[in-house]
């Protein structure tokens, strides 16, 4: 699946998540586009196919940064494309395990709360969630929230989380979450 996102809102995670890193790629070209802008073709192929698309080893590409070279194309034979090998760098997000991030509240219901932190999902179980914080199923929208009503989360709102788990997948990352911890929870 490919994505693509507001690269403004990765400014917010955590410092580990974001690394500018070396990378490669190859970039099969048709023949039509041979001519005088073929470097600029496949620079901007590359954008398009490498952007907003997650590996399961460097996660998360956010946006390519530079071009450090693009090889000499070889051929391919019978077909008269020709394979361009490609070496950038770019921005990815990689979360870890103990590391603190903000994210928004996609969905609630009675066994959590359902997160996105950027390109990535994020679910809260109950059990993460301090004991003071009950499920409300006739508010509407559907909320957590203490028996003061003094902090109610809900769909939309922006909260802070500790990230327990990850599950990585070749083409995607889901992360498990908790508000157990000091300084958790809503952000205000």
């Amino acid at each position: 699946m490919n994505y693509k996102w507001d690269c403004s809102c990765y400014f917010r995670f955590g410092i580990a998540t974001k690394t500018n890193i070396s990378l490669e790629h190859e970039i099969l070209l048709h023949p039509r586009y041979f001519g005088p802008n073929l470097l600029n073709t496949v620079k901007q192929k590359l954008f398009t196919e490498v952007e907003g698309t997650c590996t399961g080893k460097y996660g998360f590409v956010i946006a390519v940064t530079t071009i450090d070279n693009i090889g000499a194309g070889v051929i391919q034979p019978g077909r008269g494309f020709v394979l361009y090998p490609v070496k950038y760098k770019a921005i990815v997000f990689r979360p870890f395990k103990g590391e603190v991030v903000d994210a928004v509240v996609t969905q609630v219901n009675k066994v959590g709360l359902f997160t996105e932190i950027g390109p990535m999902s994020c679910f809260i179980s109950r059990h993460s969630i301090p004991s003071e914080m009950e499920f409300d199923p006739n508010s509407n929208p559907p909320c957590y929230k203490t028996v003061d009503e003094d902090i109610v989360i809900q769909q939309d709102d922006e909260i802070r989380l500790k990230i327990v788990g990850t599950r990585v997948d070749k083409n995607d990352i889901f992360a498990i979450g908790s508000l157990m911890d000091d300084y958790l929870g809503l952000v205000s």
